[in-house]
């Protein structure tokens, strides 16, 4: 699921060629509201697969360079431009310097509670993302609240600058009847360094009238107090940005392209990646056969059951694959950040 919130690699990728520490704030801001509504398709809710420790997803992007927005572009519309699909193996030794990577990793490091780390970079523009998310689940009458509990950094090595962010709730609604999903709260990024600010809210429908699936949100300069830009419209159809000139841009999310994921074959993945590790409950649900897709679901969670016993009996702690505790968070074991010094530019 985290890694649906990639699914427009070249808005992340421009973040970092903004000219300034406001252009940069706002480039986020719109990538951050794009980011949700490829994981959210369809109007009904579904049962998720619950992650397994230890469970691991490995995947990347290839995005042509001339497709990623080197400006702010006001006062028109934002469509898609392009739908990569798998690439052959033909068209992957082809892909070279025209090219920008989006690399991803991600982690079920904790059980009790259930915590997920994510962890995404660009190398040739010195930029990552680093995650960790611990779900809360709450009965709420006839819906399910799930609180994302935890914090993201986006480093921006180039510029010497971090932007920390939080996300929002998910609701499932109409749990007896025909479940649907929305999301809701207040959002929160913040730089410290360029003290520029975000704060954004996903409203949840009232319980009459009102619209679904609305999101509004304001760009501030923190010293100043000043509103450089503000946003409104439906997090998965559109949104309008407007900026401090008076000028706007809309994103039409339904029109705008989904790059697609590039993941090794399942032959040579690791036995907990994700897609081997629920390869026979993915195989019944596509066969329709739902009776057998839960006794493959029951197996792989008994096995979590067992082992997790047997750690406790024998004292062993879970030792993570890729992420490392760091105070209440989890931290990528090698982020971009260790491996290439931040510049400090002046602007």
């Amino acid at each position: 699921m985290y890694a649906d919130f990639m699914s427009h690699p070249d808005l992340f990728i421009a973040i970092t060629n903004g000219a300034t520490a406001e252009d940069r704030m706002i480039r986020f801001v719109e990538y951050y509201l794009t980011s949700f509504h490829e994981g959210r398709k369809g109007a009904i809710a579904k049962k998720p697969y619950n992650p397994i420790i230890g469970e691991t997803f490995h995947c990347s992007w290839k995005i042509p360079k001339s497709e990623v927005p080197s400006s702010v572009t006001s006062n028109s519309s934002m469509q898609a431009v392009s739908n990569h699909g798998p690439l052959s193996e033909e068209a992957l030794s082809k892909v070279g310097p025209d090219y920008y990577t989006v690399r991803f990793v991600a982690e079920q490091v904790s059980h009790h509670p259930p915590v997920s780390g994510f962890y995404a970079e660009c190398a040739e523009r010195k930029m990552c993302v680093n995650a960790h998310v611990w779900t809360k689940s709450k009965f709420l009458g006839m819906s399910i609240g799930v609180t994302m509990v935890g914090e993201g950094i986006l480093s921006l090595l180039e510029h010497g600058e971090e932007y920390t962010f939080s996300l929002p709730c998910a609701y499932a609604r109409s749990i007896l009847t025909v479940p649907w999903v929305e999301l809701g709260g207040k959002v929160s990024i913040n730089c410290v360094k360029t003290g520029y600010s975000a704060s954004i809210t996903f409203h949840t429908k009232p319980f009459y009238g009102g619209k679904l699936h609305r999101v509004t949100g304001e760009v501030k300069h923190n010293t100043t107090n000043a509103v450089v830009c503000r946003v409104q419209g439906e997090w998965n159809s559109v949104l309008e940005f407007t900026y401090s000139s008076g000028e706007t841009k809309n994103v039409d999310l339904t029109k705008l392209a989904v790059t697609k994921k590039r993941v090794r074959p399942l032959e040579k993945q690791d036995p907990f990646e994700s897609r081997r590790l629920w390869k026979n409950v993915t195989d019944s649900l596509r066969e329709s056969e739902i009776d057998k897709a839960t006794e493959h679901k029951r197996t792989l969670e008994e096995r979590q059951r067992t082992e997790e016993r047997h750690r406790i009996e024998t004292g062993t702690p879970w030792k993570t694959k890729y992420f490392i505790k760091e105070g209440d968070g989890w931290v990528y074991h090698k982020p971009l950040w260790k491996i290439i010094p931040a510049t400090q530019p002046a602007e």
